[in-house]
């Protein structure tokens, strides 16, 4: 049997913890909605009826678009 040696492995296991990590960057710059009447940010994903939620509860005065011009077609 032959034996191989531990340096590949090591090295391996030391690029694959350095890949992992956390996501919260990426996840800070995935947030690129934002209310412009609260400047609270939303993530990318988020969906029309999540922004009408938002406008609804916080800003019962204020018109949706008001809030997010993008959702204005």
């Amino acid at each position: 049997m032959v034996r191989k040696p531990r340096w590949p492995r090591e090295r391996n296991l030391e690029k694959q913890k350095a890949a992992k990590g956390s996501q919260l960057e990426k996840n800070k710059a995935a947030m690129t909605i934002q209310c412009k009447v609260c400047m609270q940010t939303f993530i990318c994903t988020t969906t029309e009826v999540k922004c009408r939620e938002h406008a609804e509860a916080k800003h019962p005065k204020s018109d949706v678009y008001a809030c997010f011009p993008h959702l204005k077609k």
